[in-house]
């Protein structure tokens, strides 16, 4: 069974509807076992407990949120050498479009680098001109379609990279199922 846990601060509620689209695209893939937890309810547990993370924050100044920051540094700290090797990817929302999301989304991959994860950008178009290489974006609520098709795709990946890297399930490489890819415009 794929277990993907979806981790995420939400101060407005934003990167909350944004995990829940990354949840929906996890689950498009059999056998994949999804919980979703606030930063503020999530334990230790729940991270040791996962294949694969997907970990949403706000843009707070280009990076993540304190909140998010004090999770990793006071709840996960003490179990860093025990996630290494473990799958995740990134997601975030700002107060609008060039806020600094990609910038986010570097820094929660880079706090799951140095705990050992192995992180991922997707090549994937979400819509015209929306593409997720460093994570999903979002400018505020993600009400539009491309958005949400976005947060979808990375939950996909998510958890098609840790069925296949984890559970041996070769069928589920992204790579060898006819996905729409759209070339840039």
């Amino acid at each position: 069974m794929n277990r993907i846990l979806v981790l995420f601060d939400s101060k407005s509620g934003n990167v909350a509807r944004m995990a829940e689209r990354v949840a929906e695209g996890a689950r498009q893939i059999s056998d994949t076992e999804v919980r979703i937890r606030s930063v503020d309810e999530a334990a230790a547990d729940d991270v040791l407990w996962c294949d694969g993370l997907a970990v949403g924050s706000p843009t707070n100044m280009g990076i993540l949120s304190w909140r998010m920051k004090r999770f990793w540094d006071e709840t996960m700290g003490p179990h860093w050498m025990a996630v290494d090797g473990k799958i995740a990817c990134a997601f975030s929302s700002a107060g609008g479009w060039g806020g600094g999301m990609e910038l986010a989304c570097q820094s929660l991959l880079t706090v799951l680098m140095n705990f050992g994860f192995l992180v991922f950008g997707v090549t994937d178009y979400a819509g015209k001109k929306m593409t997720l290489h460093y994570g999903a974006v979002a400018a505020k609520e993600p009400r539009e379609e491309e958005t949400q098709e976005a947060c979808r795709i990375l939950g996909r990946r998510l958890a098609e990279w840790t069925a296949v890297m984890v559970h041996g399930r070769h069928e589920e490489h992204p790579l060898k199922k006819p996905t729409p890819r759209m070339p840039p415009s």
